[in-house]
This record gives C-alpha cells, sequence and structure tokens, in this order.
C-alpha cells in the first residue's frame, strides 16, 4: 500500500467515525427532547385526543391553548410561582453567599483542622436525606417553623456541601498569588475574597447558582411534609393536584408541567457559556 492509499484510508476512517459519533450524539438528543416534545404535545390536546392510536406527536388543528388558562383558573398558580421563585431565589443566593465564603476559608486560609474539618463536611454528603427526616421535622416543629417556608430556606442555606466543595475545587485554581499580593498592598481577607476571589469565580459561582435554583425549584419532598396551608404550596405539590387516586388530568398537568420548566429553561440559556466553563474549571484538580 502506497503512502498515498494509507493517507486516502486514514481520512476515510476518520470521516467515518466522526460521522458515527455524530449519529450517536443525535440519537442521544432526540431521545432526551423526545419526552419534552411529547410534554408539551400532549399540553394542547383534547381529553378525546390524549390516547388515540397511533400516537399523535403533533395535535390535531386547532390546538387546544384553553389549557394553559385552565391551569391557572383552577388552581392559584400564580400564587405556587411566586413560593417557588421566592424560595429558589433566597436560597441560591444564600447558598452562593455561605457556600462561597467557606470554600475560599478552606482553599485559601490556613487554619488548625481545616483538612479533618472537610473531610467532615463532605461525609454529611454521604448521609441520606431520608434519615434526617423525622428528627428535622422534630426540631423544626419546636421551632414553631412548620407550615411556613423557613424550613426549606435555612438548611439550604446553611447546609450545602456539595455547593462549599464545588466552589474550593474552582479556589484552589486561582494561584496563591494573587492573593498574596492584595495583603502585601494591606487588604484584609473580606476584601481579598470580595474584591479579588468572588470576581474571579463567576463560572463556577454560576454552576452552583443554577444548580441550586433547579433543585429548589423542583423539590417536592420538603414542601410536601412542612407545608399544609395552599397559598404557601410551591409549583410541584400544586402540580400534584392535577392528579389523584382515580383519575388524572394529563392534558392539564403536562400544560402546567410546561409552564414550570420555563424558568429553568429560561435560566439555562442565559447562564449556558458559564455553567459549562464552571463544571470544567471546577473539575480539573481536587
Amino acid at each position: 500500500m502506497t503512502f498515498k492509499q494509507k493517507v486516502l484510508l486514514h481520512r476515510s476512517a476518520a470521516i467515518v467515525g466522526k460521522f458515527l459519533l455524530y449519529v450517536v450524539i443525535t440519537a442521544g438528543a432526540i431521545a432526551m427532547i423526545f419526552p419534552f416534545a411529547w410534554m408539551v404535545s400532549t399540553s394542547l390536546k383534547g381529553r378525546t385526543n390524549l390516547f388515540v392510536y397511533p400516537p399523535q406527536l403533533i395535535p390535531n388543528w386547532p390546538w387546544n391553548w384553553d389549557n394553559y388558562k385552565q391551569v391557572f383558573v383552577r388552581l392559584p398558580m400564580a400564587m405556587g410561582f411566586f413560593n417557588s421563585a421566592k424560595i429558589a431565589v433566597i436560597n441560591t443566593f444564600g447558598t452562593l453567599f455561605s457556600a462561597s465564603m467557606a470554600a475560599f476559608g478552606f482553599a485559601k486560609l490556613r487554619f488548625r483542622f481545616k483538612n479533618q474539618l472537610f473531610l467532615i463536611l463532605l461525609a454529611t454528603m454521604m448521609i441520606p436525606g431520608q434519615v434526617t427526616l423525622i428528627p428535622m421535622f422534630v426540631w423544626f416543629k419546636n421551632f414553631g417553623w412548620i407550615d411556613t417556608h423557613l424550613p426549606l430556606i435555612v438548611p439550604a442555606i446553611l447546609c450545602n456541601a456539595y455547593g462549599v466543595f464545588l466552589l474550593r475545587q474552582f479556589f484552589i485554581t486561582i494561584p496563591d498569588s494573587y492573593a498574596e499580593s492584595a495583603k502585601i498592598d494591606g487588604a484584609s481577607y473580606p476584601t481579598i475574597f470580595f474584591r479579588i476571589m468572588l470576581p474571579l469565580c463567576i463560572p463556577a459561582m454560576t454552576t452552583l447558582g443554577v444548580f441550586s435554583f433547579m433543585n429548589n425549584w423542583n423539590n417536592f419532598l420538603t414542601p410536601l411534609i412542612y407545608l399544609n396551608s395552599r397559598l404557601k404550596f410551591t409549583i410541584p405539590l400544586f402540580l400534584m393536584a392535577f392528579q389523584n387516586g382515580y383519575t388524572r388530568n394529563w392534558n392539564l398537568l403536562m400544560a402546567a408541567a410546561t409552564v414550570s420548566i420555563l424558568p429553568i429553561v429560561i435560566i439555562y440559556i442565559f447562564a449556558q457559556r458559564y455553567f459549562i466553563e464552571g463544571v470544567v474549571l471546577s473539575g480539573v484538580k481536587g
């Protein structure tokens, strides 16, 4: 085989390999998108067209936009959006503040038992939430926090070991010379943290912010346990109201689910660049 033939064979193999890679990626993308497409399609169908055979991915015209109106007429979904947004926003900013300060301390400061305390913090991530569910309920009941949003906010802000771990990994990648130069110029640790470190870790902060917002927006179990008043319900609890033990309003449920994911989709679209960069950089070293 001549050298030219070897080059052509190598190029052909590269083209075939790239083509197969694109086929696999496209198939995976379709598999991921299909449930969302089916959700939107079902939200535009009438009850008589939900279980027709063969199934219809594109509903018959005219589309039933009244399903989205009925979502807000039958239940106080606007109040659910407000409650979910309040909890998610407070928890996101609170988590970013508390986790970034703890991560900065574990990454850049020197104090006794630093590594041991960090290992203990990581060990809390291995404890299932079901184990602490009853003790925390009794604790919050003694505080008088039942049927309030405090049990959904305070633990999320003060007990985010994953957020501390994620930001610590990013802080480690920042050269120590930045902080040392600032200390030589007379900067205190709060100044170093707020004016030097935080601007440099915007990608990791964005990543943690997206994770935190998604987790709090989609949280179902904790509101189900602590909230009793309908006016304090979050979006996941209202979604549950469209189904009971005997019947399910699938078209209304899918319409409500479609509306509920819009804030997450919008946030991800605007934060996508920082999100991907933060995931990559925060996992480089550790």
